[in-house]
């Protein structure tokens, strides 16, 4: 009889240490995240600033997925605005091999896609506008700062290409003009991310 309670024992201490294993496949977490963009499809003046929020999905312990929405703000001159919106996903690699404890830092490289609006608007008349959807790539590195097994803090930073036509904007005598390009362009903005994560659940 004591062996068996012993094994019983055995078998719900192990199952319980591996329910508290947070960096296995198949953890899910969710955070919120501020955003910087600096360089605006060549601007090096008009720095954006906004927020977001984010959830991951562990496939392995060195590889997660990240799924995210950006809202963004930025000048453009002294004439305009632009508000961007990003929605989309990036697949993140641990560089470093798992090892027994918990590191501090862990760095990852980082690549994805996503939808990208863009609304650019004349300070003195919000009815002068011009707006467009396009599709984006980027790339990028970071870190995770580990306060614990399940709550991270994440530095980031990747360059965003934009695939299709942008939109410029002109001071025309103090009226904002607004033009879509004619054919492709690859130009895009430098991204910073600063965003704090906590591991939700076990979906697996």
């Amino acid at each position: 009889m004591t062996k068996v309670v012993l094994l019983a024992a055995s078998i719900v201490l192990t199952a319980t240490a591996y329910a508290q294993s947070w960096r296995d496949g198949g953890v899910v977490g969710g955070g919120g995240r501020t955003s910087f963009s600096f360089f605006n499809d060549g601007d090096g003046k008009g720095m954006g600033s906004g927020v977001g929020g984010q959830f991951r999905i562990a496939l392995d312990e060195r590889v997660i997925t990240q799924w995210y929405y950006d809202y963004l703000t930025a000048p453009i001159g002294n004439f305009a605005h632009r508000q961007d919106q990003h929605i989309g996903w990036s697949v993140l690699f641990h560089v470093l091999p798992p090892r027994a404890g918990l590191p501090l830092l862990q760095p990852y490289i980082l690549a994805g896609h996503c939808f990208d609006h863009t609304l650019q608007l004349a300070n003195a008349d919000a009815t002068n506008r011009a707006e467009r959807w396009s599709s984006a790539v980027q790339a990028g590195a970071g870190t995770h700062i580990n306060l614990s097994e399940r709550f991270d803090l994440s530095m980031e930073g990747q360059y965003m290409i934009h695939l299709g036509t942008d939109i410029h904007a002109d001071n025309h005598d103090g009226i904002a003009g607004f033009h879509q390009a004619k054919g492709g362009s690859l130009e895009g903005h430098l991204l910073a991310h600063l965003s704090f994560n906590y591991k939700l659940f076990h979906a697996w």
